[in-house]
């Protein structure tokens, strides 16, 4: 049986760790110290590292984990496992879409699609998860209620790896890296001002949010209902674009950069 717990770190990151009781991978680990405060507490050893992209605060941690724990629990190397398409210090497990990575401690199958938008290269790792389910790690990808910026990516890149993260079945749960969700809900609430389950989603996060949890994982269905970006071809909210732009767009792929676009300047 497999646990998924946040190990938050710098002001909003979440640095998951899957676990079976005795080893744990951890995704993202931006900086050490969370993640060897969570080992110590939970009395488990470090397994496996795995990236979901070069960007700083998702794999900040690598040298100094990898200085600390060389190897896995069997005295092989510990593997490092990120995408192919990007620079990741320590990576031993270069990946892309298609790629199955099994990982052995703890025990774990990790599916991978390339998601590029936020960055060129961005995978996302899909698992079934014994006694925690389905289950998606997205890093900077998809959000609850948004999405991650277009760094290096096009608007049609995001919208096609979104579509991707949008078509897994509804029960997977989402596991993002960061706690935006606060900020994504009052822009999506600009958008769809009428959508009732947002506006139940919205109460939901000032719970949340007010005694201190996590607002995520969130499920793929959950998504589909509340976040703008994977509601972008959704006619209440071509509707909404096209009323703050000056005009409809042009095609899918306009609408959501001029959606995203509108994100960006939103305060």
């Amino acid at each position: 049986m497999l646990k998924v717990e946040p190990i938050p770190a710098f002001q909003d990151n979440y640095i998951w760790a899957i676990h079976d009781g005795h080893c744990a991978a951890v995704v993202d680990p931006g900086e050490a110290a969370p993640v060897e405060a969570f080992l110590a507490r939970a009395g488990l050893v470090l397994g496996a590292i795995v990236i979901t992209h070069h960007h700083g605060d998702h794999q900040g941690g690598v040298a100094e984990l990898l200085a600390a724990h060389p190897a896995a629990p069997d005295g092989t190397p510990l593997p490092v496992i990120g995408p192919a398409g990007e620079r990741i210090g320590g990576r031993t497990v270069a990946v892309r879409e298609g790629d199955t990575v099994e990982v052995a401690h703890p025990a774990l199958r990790l599916n991978v699609l390339d998601v590029p938008g936020h960055t060129a290269g961005h995978v996302a790792y899909v698992a079934d998860l014994p006694g925690a389910g389905p289950a998606v790690f997205c890093g900077d990808t998809l959000f609850a209620s948004g999405c991650g910026r277009l760094f290096e990516g096009s608007p049609a890149q995001m919208l096609a790896s979104l579509d991707k993260l949008a078509a897994l079945p509804g029960a997977t749960r989402v596991y993002c890296a960061h706690e935006y969700t606060r900020s994504n809900v009052r822009f999506a609430r600009a958008v769809e001002p009428d959508n009732a389950a947002l506006a139940a989603w919205e109460a939901r996060v000032d719970a949340l949010r007010a005694a201190g949890t996590p607002t995520v994982p969130t499920t793929v269905a959950q998504e589909r209902e509340v976040n703008p970006f994977l509601r972008s071809r959704e006619p209440s909210v071509r509707l909404a674009v096209a009323a703050h732009a000056g005009g409809p767009a042009a095609n899918d792929a306009a609408a959501f950069g001029a959606l995203r676009g509108w994100k960006d300047n939103f305060r």
